[in-house]
């Protein structure tokens, strides 16, 4: 689901038939301004989303507003800090603020949330942080952009833009290899192929097959240190990814293992929303 689509049933849940209050009390003409307000340190994300929400609501009532950036997405703020000042429609600002908020709520969570994780790597400047797909059902693309806000990487979009050959492949094969040799057969050659390994047994498998990057899964820091020694031993060049069980604390050390990615639902699933206000101002 596009963008567009999804505030288009955004606006069907929350607006409906109409805005009893803001319809009653506010002149079809009336226009004011706004200030998006931090309420807590964070890190800003979200601000083209607003913006396509409150002009979408200012257009229902024959209207339009001015979204002005003041700080841009990906920047620390403190608490207090107005990130956005609205003006025009005053129905269009009252009835767009709820889910304009939401989003935004979100996204900065996510992305203060992310930047967490980020801060364990210190001066490690080759380990990448990155995303899973566990994420909201059609919030993907913006959960994602979060994440590059709050300094992660993605990973693959979808099903479709990677090969990843996960442990129920493995099973549903019959084997690690056999997976591999099944995938690389029934892509073209452009396609990468992860496997994952959630053993040593399996790491030694990998490191023989047509793989272009392993994924330690689920791993102490020493199992994975072996694992690691294994796959540099064997295919220098291939890329080490690490994931389950990633948390902000763990970062630090993992940072010192040579990984070239870790991977962690968590950056989206466990992300906390921000508090933040849209305020009318006289």
């Amino acid at each position: 689901m596009n963008l567009n689509a999804l505030l288009d049933a955004a606006f069907e849940e929350d607006l409906g038939p109409g805005d009893l209050a803001t319809e009653s009390t506010i002149d079809p003409f009336a226009v004011g301004r706004a200030e998006l307000l931090a309420k807590q340190d964070m890190i800003v994300c979200g601000h083209e989303v607003a913006e396509k929400v409150l002009s979408k609501s200012a257009n229902l009532y024959g209207g339009a507003v001015k979204y002005e950036i003041l700080v841009p997405d990906g920047t620390r703020v403190k608490s207090g800090t107005i990130l956005a000042k609205v003006s025009g429609s005053m129905r269009g600002i009252l009835v767009g603020e709820r889910i304009s908020l939401n989003l935004l709520m979100r996204m900065c969570g996510i992305a203060t949330w992310t930047a967490t994780y980020v801060d364990g790597l210190g001066d490690n400047i080759t380990l990448r942080v990155a995303d899973t797909r566990k994420t909201t059902p059609l919030w993907r693309s913006l959960e994602k952009y979060a994440v590059t806000c709050g300094g992660g990487r993605n990973h693959r979009m979808g099903l479709y833009d990677a090969c990843m050959l996960k442990d129920n492949h493995i099973t549903a094969v019959g084997s690690l290899p056999k997976a591999v040799a099944k995938a690389r057969e029934k892509n073209h050659h452009l396609v990468r192929i992860q496997v994952e390994c959630s053993d040593l047994e399996q790491v030694a498998e990998a490191v023989t097959t047509d793989v272009d990057a392993v994924l330690l899964d689920n791993m102490d820091n020493e199992t994975m240190a072996k694992a690691i020694a294994t796959i540099r031993e064997t295919r220098p060049r291939m890329v080490i990814e690490a994931s389950g069980n990633i948390t902000p604390e763990r970062i630090p050390s993992l940072a010192k293992l040579g990984l070239d990615v870790v991977s962690a639902g968590g950056l989206i699933h466990q992300a906390r929303w921000v508090d933040l206000s849209l305020k009318v101002r006289r």
